[in-house]
């Protein structure tokens, strides 16, 4: 297990990074369908991972309605885990109420939310706390002024954002500098070799501003197990039968399959292993989430940090998944040429 750092902090983070959506669960509704690991199944899948060297847990407080950060919590007690040995994320943004004002990136939110959390995982503080989405309704700069004062009160560690746009997130950064606020560290955002559309403006601006990247359902919510292709359906009730998301281009997703099913045969490996090294290998990547339902799942997964893919192999990945190109991506490449050549040559590399 490789530990990176978390942005421009001094917090190494491990490779992977335990979810723990499928944690709680219920009998109807979204969450059922993604997990219902209770307390028991939950404890042996956190204290595997921390087996293996994985350090870093990720949990929202909108899991479950609340109950995964609840097990998290609890495991994290009756494995006797050392604080200083775990980090641990958890976001905040989701409805977890009835009330006009239990929602969203506002003030009053954050805070509230932050205790609730606090209270669910029997913690102090939180390593990372994000906002999960955002939100049109509040200004950023009371959002950031918010993260910021959880930071001076010792609740929260470091800061960081989940689903925003690459505009968004930098007009934050402008804000935290100018008023000497926590700035966001880390991006936690979709991210598979079957839907690389974070490429085109969210990758350039974390390698630009040093944030770093947490990959939410790097198997694009069970398709790249392997389970699926042409001409095989998964099993009645699998997740992607009963919960069909993230959106993906099936057809593209399908090509990488069929590459990554030739690359897994000739390696020994899954193909879900294939769909995470591909991710591990990608430069900007600081940790990769995963999530599992049984013991088998997750080990496998963990393997994935043992499958060093070869450049060939890389190159083959890339062709089939490549996104399309599109303005102003084609001009950017266009005009650069001679720049980027006169780069090369002195042995530069291209200002961020």
């Amino acid at each position: 297990m490789k530990y990176k750092p978390l942005g421009r902090t001094g917090l190494f983070v491990s490779e992977l990074c335990l979810g723990t959506m499928t944690f709680g669960g219920g009998s109807e509704g979204m969450w059922s369908k993604i997990g219902q690991l209770q307390q028991e199944e939950s404890e042996r899948i956190v204290g595997s991972s921390l087996d293996a060297g994985i350090n870093f847990i990720d949990t929202a407080d909108v899991y479950a309605g609340g109950r995964s950060e609840e097990i998290t919590g609890q495991a994290l007690k009756n494995l006797k885990v050392p604080r200083e040995n775990v980090v641990v994320a958890t976001k905040v943004f989701g409805e977890t109420g009835p009330g006009a004002n239990m929602r969203g990136a506002t003030r009053s939110h954050i805070v509230a939310g932050l205790q609730a959390s606090l209270k669910r995982m029997q913690l102090e503080h939180v390593d990372l706390y994000q906002i999960h989405g955002f939100d049109p309704a509040t200004p950023i700069e009371e959002t950031v002024r918010a993260l910021d004062t959880m930071v001076q009160h010792g609740h929260v560690r470091y800061v960081g954002v989940s689903n925003w746009a690459a505009w968004q997130i930098t007009k934050a950064l402008g804000i935290s500098e100018r008023l000497g606020l926590a700035r966001f560290e880390s991006l936690q955002a979709y991210y598979t070799i079957a839907g690389r559309d974070l490429e085109r403006e969210l990758m350039p601006m974390l390698q630009s501003e040093g944030l770093g990247l947490m990959v939410w359902s790097p198997l694009a919510g069970g398709l790249l197990s392997g389970k699926y292709g042409r001409d095989a359906k998964a099993e009645e009730g699998s997740r992607r039968t009963s919960f069909d998301f993230p959106p993906v281009n099936k057809e593209r997703a399908f090509d990488c399959v069929d590459v990554m099913r030739e690359i897994a045969g000739q390696r020994g490996a899954s193909v879900a292993q294939v769909a995470l090294a591909w991710l591990l290998h990608q430069p900007q990547v600081t940790s990769v989430i995963i999530g599992a339902k049984k013991a088998e799942q997750l080990a496998d997964n963990i393997g994935a940090t043992t499958v060093a893919l070869g450049a060939d192999e890389l190159k083959r990945l890339d062709a089939v998944s490549r996104l399309p190109s599109e303005y102003p991506g084609w001009m950017f490449t266009r005009q650069g040429e001679v720049r980027r050549k006169q780069l090369a040559e002195a042995g530069r590399a291209p200002a961020a």
